[in-house]
C-alpha cells in the first residue's frame, strides 16, 4: 500500500511538474537577402529572391551566372553580424581558401558549419575549377532552424550572414541573407 502510495505521490508531481514546464525552441525566419554583383563582366545575378508559399514555408534560391570560365581560384570571406542599433559583428568573421576548403571541408570545421546549410541545395559541391553557373534551389528555412536553434544554439534578434566572394583576389559579389531568431 506504501509503495503503491509513494508511486501515485510520483505521477502526480510529474503530471503538475510538466504542467508548467514549457519547451523553449528557437525559430528562424528570412527577412530579407541582397545580392550584388561587383564585376559584371565576371559574374551577375539571374535571380536572388526569398518566396513564401506559406505562413511556414519560406525558401531562398539565387543563380549567379559566370562569364569567365574556368574559375580555379576563389574564397570566401563570412561574416556573421547581430543587430545592436546596427548590424554589428557577432561570433564568427572569418575568409577560407574556397578551394582548399572543398577539397579537404573536414579540416576547416567552422567553415563546415555554414557550408552544411546549403550544400544540400547547391550545386556547388565540388572542388575546383568552376565551370557552370552556381546555384542554390529552394534552401528552406529549416535548415538554418538546425543549425541556429539546434546544433548551435544563439541568442534571439536579428542577424546578417554577409559572404563576399573573390575570385583570383578581386571581390567579385555580395549576398547578404537577413534572418530572425524567435
Amino acid at each position: 500500500m506504501c509503495v503503491m502510495c509513494s508511486t501515485l505521490n510520483v505521477l502526480v508531481y510529474l503530471l503538475v511538474i510538466s504542467h508548467f514546464v514549457v519547451e523553449i525552441a528557437c525559430r528562424v525566419e528570412f527577412t530579407n537577402v541582397k545580392c550584388n554583383s561587383l564585376d559584371k563582366e565576371f559574374s551577375d545575378f539571374e535571380y536572388c529572391y526569398l518566396k513564401s508559399v506559406n505562413r511556414s514555408y519560406k525558401y531562398l534560391s539565387l543563380k549567379v551566372n559566370l562569364f569567365q570560365v574556368p574559375i580555379t581560384k576563389f574564397s570566401t570571406k563570412l561574416g556573421l553580424y547581430k543587430r545592436f542599433s546596427g548590424y554589428k559583428p557577432f561570433l564568427y568573421n572569418f575568409t577560407v581558401n574556397g578551394c582548399n576548403f572543398l577539397k579537404r571541408p573536414k579540416s576547416f570545421p567552422v567553415v563546415s558549419y555554414f557550408y552544411e546549410i546549403f550544400k544540400d541545395f547547391s550545386n556547388m559541391n565540388h572542388s575546383c575549377p568552376y565551370d557552370h553557373d552556381l546555384i542554390v534551389d529552394k534552401l528552406t528555412i529549416e535548415q538554418i532552424n538546425n543549425r541556429f536553434s539546434k546544433t548551435l544554439t544563439f541568442p534571439e534578434g536579428d542577424y546578417l550572414i554577409e559572404l563576399h566572394f573573390l575570385a583570383y583576389g578581386i571581390n567579385r559579389a555580395v549576398v547578404k541573407v537577413y534572418f530572425t531568431l524567435s
